[in-house]
């Protein structure tokens, strides 16, 4: 099922993806000071809130059978399952933003991106990546919030990732977050 937006050249989707730990937060959040007429897309989940997490500003936090549900009726743009919880782009709330004319922003893992380009082939799908895979693992270790084996598993998961680059529309180098902020706005704004 594909999104119909309007033509408007101001109305777009974009997506921004990469592997955890390269600092899709951290870009995204400097991006809507910049441009606070665009829409970040709010997810929904199926695991718990964690402490000071808002329903409905950090995630739609639901549970399992209506996510479930939501997925048999076409209700998410994408939805993966990733440590036994759910997570999903509810497409009605996006469509609503297009049609309106505002861009929408998703912030997603590479599994959701590419299934975007699927649903949405004009979305604008940009892979954000660390300047080495070494950085990415200091960055990933310093956080302190993830044990040994998840760090693991992040890392394992990052080098197929980081594989999948070519795939995207454009790809912005998180070595700098001022000069990767500069350049995600020049893809932005470059694309048609």
């Amino acid at each position: 099922m594909q999104v119909m937006v309007p033509s408007s050249p101001s109305c777009r989707l974009i997506v921004i993806t990469g592997p955890s730990g390269v600092g899709k937060g951290s870009l995204v959040k400097q991006f809507l000071k910049l441009h606070p007429e665009t829409w970040l897309s709010v997810s929904a989940t199926t695991r718990a809130p964690r402490q000071g997490e808002v329903d409905g500003k950090h995630y739609f936090f639901v549970k399992q059978e209506k996510f479930e549900e939501l997925v048999r009726n076409s209700g998410f743009l994408e939805w993966a399952k990733f440590a036994g919880n759910y997570y999903g782009t509810p497409r009605k709330q996006v469509q609503q933003k297009l049609e309106s004319g505002r861009s929408v922003l998703l912030e997603i893992e590479v599994e959701g991106a590419r299934q975007i380009r699927k649903s949405f082939p004009k979305a604008l799908l940009i892979f954000l990546a660390p300047p080495s895979f070494e950085e990415l693992e200091r960055r990933i270790r310093g956080r302190g919030t993830d044990s040994e084996s998840e760090i693991k598993q992040r890392l394992s998961r990052a080098k197929e990732e980081l594989q999948s680059q070519q795939e995207f529309d454009a790809v912005v180098i998180n070595d700098d977050l001022k000069f990767a902020l500069a350049e995600l706005q020049v893809q932005i704004s470059s694309f048609n």
